[in-house]
């Protein structure tokens, strides 16, 4: 439903921003998606105990931790069941055949069954992030840009069929389209464009020190929390925020 409902894409869409897969893809993850996905686990309260399923739900995670990476290519068998790193490329793909197939966390064999599994071809080089990429570093644009661009078509679009249509419709939903919008997507131009600005070796180090400290004190500050006022702690969520969004200005070299 993440990649065919535009409210939850609004979320999910972070994930996929990353022009690069690596481990590091898995991390990037929407801020709002921690409180929708709650809705989709809670009818498992009715028959599934709480430690099966904590335990179900760490192992869920920490496999589909290790399939977004480049290095690992076909694992034989395993590909006819598993969700591996190879149909997984696949799913961050932006090329026209890898547009909302292979859903799977774990297993592969429901995308086989429903008719959404493509398997990853050696003739054609996946290009990775969004269809329109969003060419910025900033963290806030980067979690929010969807919804600031479904606020608009809520805007723009007539009568209220149309506007709910924005909401739980597709990403691609525009009036007299289908559901989940064109199936007629923008071919990747070769060779594939990263966004990468340049920037020197001396503002990457110091970035990357500064940012270990905002860790080692976003950290101190959490395990803490209950020693400070809702002020205090609102006026650091505050400072840290802008401290990111100049790390992405660094990178975005503005």
């Amino acid at each position: 439903m993440a990649h065919e409902v535009n409210l939850f894409w609004a979320s999910h869409q972070t994930h996929h921003s990353s022009e690069d897969y690596n481990l590091s893809t898995a991390l990037r993850q929407g801020v709002m998606q921690t409180y929708a996905s709650w809705i989709f686990y809670l009818p498992l309260a009715l028959f599934v105990p709480p430690p099966i399923f904590l335990i179900h739900a760490q192992m869920n995670l920490l496999y589909q931790f290790w399939i977004h990476t480049e290095v690992v290519s076909n694992l034989g068998p395993f590909e006819y069941i598993l969700n591996t790193p190879s149909h997984h490329r696949v799913h961050h793909g932006r090329n026209p055949y890898c547009i909302d197939k292979n859903y799977a966390g774990v297993f592969i064999i429901w995308d086989r069954l429903f008719g959404t599994f493509a398997a990853e071809r050696k003739d054609e080089k996946i290009a990775y992030g969004l269809i329109h990429s969003i060419k910025t570093f900033d963290p806030l644009e980067t979690q929010f840009c969807h919804l600031k661009y479904m606020f608009k078509q809520f805007l723009i679009n007539k009568g209220w069929q149309n506007k709910l249509s924005v909401i739980w419709k597709g990403p691609g939903w525009q009036p007299n389209l289908p559901r989940l919008g064109s199936n007629k997507f923008p071919p990747v131009k070769y060779p594939i464009c990263v966004y990468h600005p340049n920037v020197s070796t001396a503002l990457s180090l110091y970035t990357f020190i500064h940012f270990a400290y905002v860790l080692i004190q976003y950290s101190a500050v959490l395990k803490y929390s209950k020693n400070y006022s809702i002020f205090a702690l609102f006026l650091y969520s505050i400072i840290l925020l802008y401290t990111l969004q100049t790390f992405g200005a660094i990178f975005d070299q503005k």
